[in-house]
């Protein structure tokens, strides 16, 4: 029995294995996330705190431990995402490719199947999303945008709630070996 210094938390070597899915159904939930963020706030006013392409960018690069894999669906999500929005293209692509990137190099770190790890890693990625967003606002476009902490972390919260209870309807979404 050897000891690993790559991978920290994992139980066991099944752990360790990244997730597959159908093509097709990570193309639905991508898809079905992105027309979620677009349309429900518009009739559903109270949930626009919810970022669900994030949380399924942050769920998909943690489950496949690929930051190659979380870059893609990243920058697809993302961009997909930007020529919804009234926003400036790529501000959401960038964002979202560096959430793939980070979230898929703590999956192949961490054992991330515990609902508070999930939790936990749903609201740091949500309060990295907005800083991020104002960062490039501020800095690439020159526009005023305030960052109000106490919502960012409670709104942070919230996704990272909903994140646990989406994370566990994605898990069994799982293909079969």
């Amino acid at each position: 029995m050897s000891y690993s210094g790559d991978r920290i938390l994992l139980a066991n070597e099944r752990e360790g294995k990244a997730s597959r899915y159908r093509a097709w159904v990570v193309v639905c939930v991508a898809l079905g996330s992105i027309l979620f963020q677009v349309y429900v706030p518009r009739h559903i006013a109270f949930l626009g705190f919810l970022e669900m392409p994030l949380l399924v960018t942050v769920y998909f690069a943690l489950v496949w431990r690929s930051q190659i894999g979380g870059l893609l669906i990243g920058a697809v999500i993302g961009l997909a995402q930007d020529s919804l929005s009234p926003h400036p293209l790529g501000m959401f692509g960038i964002i979202k490719t560096l959430v793939g990137y980070f979230s898929a190099s703590v999956g192949v770190r961490i054992d991330v199947d515990h609902p508070f790890v999930r939790l936990l890693l749903g609201w740091f990625f949500f309060i990295f999303h907005q800083v991020v967003f104002w960062v490039m606002t501020r800095a690439l476009l020159g526009r005023p945008l305030v960052l109000d902490w106490a919502r960012t972390g409670i709104e942070g919260l919230l996704n990272g709630i909903v994140g646990v209870a989406l994370f566990l309807f994605l898990d069994r979404l799982r293909q079969r070996n």
